[in-house]
């Protein structure tokens, strides 16, 4: 599908999901993308890390597409770009700190020389490409140089939000003000794409600098103790805020975990953190009376390799003993409670104090509830809402909560849906394909391929290998069965029951290789089942014949 005379929205990803934002905006025959990002896998994808939109839609148009634009660094908006840029072909646009971090990706993946990469000012910036103006609005939100995007068309403006929320004191930053966002109001604007993932939230996100008053009054309530905090990498606004609690609070900074050591390295190249305390190594710290130290670590979601995992197991050079404190500056994101679960049972058992933003004030969210997307809605008076970020549950609520706020009408798509934004009355107009790829081990396949769905029912039922010598003479391996010391006597049983079942093949079967294997499978899954409810996946090799 080419653009015509028309304005046209398409979400990749982002849409009827948390994460893994790409969109996509066509008007006269040319198409820009927004964001380009990934998500990470749960248990649905067995050994896989990293999910992907499917661009099969736009990499068949790569000569229609203009560039991609991306709003702020978090892994959900750039993760994808090392994997997908150069086969796109086209420029990138970030603003510096932005630029930074999708550079180090590049630079990761060996592809400086292939991908061009544009930094733009990180205070609106503008770009000018084919039928699109764009200029970079800063927003507040978890991370250096949040953006909303005003994309500017012969159709009418977009107010592209990204992730953001309202923070009268951000810590790091300028937020664009009030009285600009009512000024971009007055000039109008056709469609509002936006953030819902807070849609439920009846009170404001709250403010960075609520949170630094709520950490100084948690570090200090804990004095004589060792404390760590575990927080998001990316938020340097809260990095700044626990470098100033350290110090004002009398005590050492130490980093553990890589990626925080990356996101100091990005800001402070940047323009950011420049005031940030020096760090003491780990040797040092354990050195320091228990009240001199504050150790920031990442692992706040669970993730078995990282820091805090460690520290509870008693596997990392940071050290904790009954009595410390671990702060948690951050929210559990949904899908991770288990394996924070995990980690927090293991420090409670060594009686390790734990602090979350339930029982303090010491984290805010970077997106906005109600009352924020009121606000927004009143200053940029929209024609038209569309609702991005967020499950179909989101999606829906802001929609209502958008028209009862006086917007005239919402939209309501997801991934795949193309929507004519104008001229004429906004609506779906057809449905692409926008599936999922998975990074398995080297190689980007599709999430519903054979491998994967293989690896579920190995996962689910187990495996029975059969291997048939040259007189059909079976031996029986099974993995994953749950039998224990059933198992000889399972194996015996099978055993039997594949001769038999060969056996009793008459005429040509009784010399069809193919034949002579699939009675073989089938009478080793059947006994599989008998003995453990499992329907195995069963695998025949056979060592006659013409190797088959």
């Amino acid at each position: 599908m080419k653009p015509g005379e028309e304005l046209l929205f398409l979400a990749l990803g982002g849409s009827g999901e948390i994460g893994m934002n790409v969109n996509l905006y066509g008007c006269n025959g040319k198409w820009l993308m927004v964001d380009l990002g990934m998500t990470f896998s749960g248990e649905q994808y067995p050994g896989v890390e990293l999910v992907f939109g499917d661009l099969e839609f736009i990499e068949e148009r790569t000569e229609d597409l203009l560039g991609v634009v991306l709003t702020h660094g978090h892994e959900d908006h750039i993760g994808a770009v090392p994997y997908f840029a150069a086969e796109l072909g086209v420029p990138l646009y970030a603003t510096p700190f932005t630029a930074d971090l999708v550079m180090r990706k590049l630079e990761e993946a060996g592809l400086t020389n292939e991908v061009e990469l544009n930094v733009i000012a990180e205070d609106h910036g503008k770009i000018a490409l084919g039928p699109f103006g764009v200029t970079y609005v800063p927003l507040a939100h978890s991370i250096a140089e949040g953006n909303a995007l005003l994309i500017e068309t012969p159709y009418g403006n977009v107010f592209h939000t990204g992730d953001w929320k309202l923070d009268e004191e951000p810590i790091i930053g300028e937020p664009t003000t009030e009285e600009e966002l009512k000024a971009i109001g007055d000039d109008g604007v056709l469609a509002l794409v936006c953030d819902s993932t807070n849609v439920f939230n009846a009170n404001p996100s709250g403010s960075e600098g609520g949170v630094y008053r709520g950490l100084m009054e948690e570090v200090a309530r804990h004095a004589g103790r060792r404390v760590v905090v575990t927080t998001f990498a990316s938020n340097v606004a809260r990095l700044q805020t626990l470098g100033d609690v350290a110090r004002e609070t009398g005590r050492k900074l130490c980093v553990a975990g890589r990626s925080l050591d990356r996101i100091i390295d990005v800001a402070q190249s940047t323009g950011y953190l420049l005031d940030f305390p020096e760090t003491v190594d780990f040797d040092t710290a354990m050195g320091l009376p228990r009240g001199e130290v504050m150790v920031l670590a990442t692992g706040g979601q669970g993730e078995p390799r990282a820091a805090l995992a460690r520290i509870a197991e008693g596997t990392h050079p940071i050290e904790l003993a009954s009595g410390d404190v671990i702060l948690f500056s951050s929210r559990q994101i949904p899908g991770n409670e288990i394996a924070i679960g995990r980690v927090q049972n293991q420090l409670a058992a060594r009686g390790i104090v734990m602090v979350t933003d339930r029982q303090s004030h010491i984290h805010v969210s970077g997106h906005p509830g109600r009352p924020e997307l009121e606000a927004l809605y009143g200053w940029l008076r929209p024609d038209l809402l569309v609702p991005v970020h967020g499950e179909m549950r989101h999606m829906q609520e802001q929609a209502r909560l958008g028209r009862t706020n006086g917007i005239p009408k919402a939209v309501v798509q997801q991934n795949g849906d193309i929507v004519r934004l104008a001229p004429g009355e906004p609506g779906k107009l057809a449905e692409v394909r926008a599936g999922r790829l998975v990074l398995d081990g080297d190689i980007i396949v599709p999430a519903d391929g054979e491998a994967i769905t293989m690896r579920r029912r190995l996962a689910r039922d187990g495996l029975v290998i059969v291997v048939l010598d040259h007189q059909n003479r079976p031996t029986i391996e099974a993995i994953g069965l749950p039998l224990d010391e059933d198992m000889p006597d399972f194996l015996v049983e099978a055993a039997g029951d594949v001769i038999a079942a060969i056996k009793a093949l008459k005429g040509r079967a009784a010399q069809d290789r193919d034949d002579i294997e699939e009675a073989a499978r089938l009478a080793a899954r059947r006994a599989a089942q008998r003995w453990s409810g499992k329907r195995a996946q069963v695998r025949v090799l056979s060592l006659a014949g013409d190797g088959a």
